[in-house]
């Protein structure tokens, strides 16, 4: 059964897909301690969970998320090289950590941490008038989440130091032509494209084998191309002898919708990462 939480919702539909949703949307899902723990309990449930293959995140109301909540006025940073400041950090479940591919909604804007949150996200869908903006460089602060090596990845190295180093605002559809987001939709949109490109990975590919691109995709970020070969060798290899191989040809070839047998909750093979 899906946690019931304060700030965040979570419903699986019968495609085991994982909606989460942030659920703060009087403070336009402004992000404070109560929604960080939510959120962190809301993905270990779904990356636990065998009905969840493809998680989907969203915001409710106008907003995807303003960024952090500033009700501490002036000291809402402040503290942060207490040890107490390190474990909070620390604790956090970030999407690229995950077994479970992350689609994030962007619904509406997304500024500050959720920016940098949705850029730690598999895939990121926006609205085409949605505000996007890595405004921390304008609070006297510094963006997180790895966003300076991820970003520059995504964007390249002049579009992320613009990014980073003004904190201005682009639209979802700026966004697109720069390929921070996979694409950018009428708001009204943005939920049901992403729900249908995870209902996609959901029931059309083997989820152990998602699961181990997304480790390989992320762990790319910091490999050369001649050890990322090494790397992919023996998943390459322990995948070509699971069930789900033989099930993917022949649901290919029975031109059907395939059976997956493997769970990457359950049969990840760790000892290979």
């Amino acid at each position: 059964m899906a946690p019931n939480l304060e700030t965040v919702l979570v419903d699986v539909d019968e495609n085991r897909v994982a909606t989460i949703t942030l659920n703060r949307p009087e403070q336009l899902n402004a992000w404070n301690a109560q929604l960080n723990a939510d959120l962190d309990s809301a993905m270990l449930w779904a990356e636990g969970s065998e009905d969840v293959r493809a998680i989907v995140l969203t915001g409710a109301g106008r907003c995807f998320c303003a960024g952090a909540d500033l009700a501490g006025g002036g000291d809402t940073f402040s503290g942060r090289r207490e040890s107490d400041g390190r474990e909070e950090r620390t604790s956090s479940v970030y999407p690229f950590q995950l077994k479970t591919p992350v689609i994030a909604a962007i619904n509406g804007h997304a500024v500050g941490v959720g920016a940098t949150y949705t850029l730690a996200c598999d895939v990121r869908v926006a609205a085409t008038d949605a505000k996007i903006a890595f405004v921390f460089v304008r609070r006297g602060m510094l963006p997180e989440l790895a966003s300076h090596a991820i970003l520059p990845r995504v964007v390249g190295m002049s579009n992320a130091a613009e990014l980073l180093f003004t904190g201005k605002a682009i639209t979802g559809t700026q966004a697109a032509d720069i390929g921070l987001v996979s694409s950018a939709v009428a708001v009204e949109e943005v939920l049901s494209v992403a729900r249908d490109l995870a209902t996609d990975i959901a029931v059309n590919s083997a989820p152990v084998s998602v699961a181990m691109a997304k480790r390989l995709l992320w762990e790319g970020m910091s490999l050369s191309v001649d050890e990322m070969q090494q790397r992919e060798h023996a998943p390459f290899a322990w995948a070509g002898d699971q069930p789900d191989a033989r099930e993917g040809i022949e649901s290919f070839l029975e031109k059907r919708t395939p059976d997956w047998k493997l769970s990457a909750a359950r049969d990840f093979p760790e000892e290979l990462f």
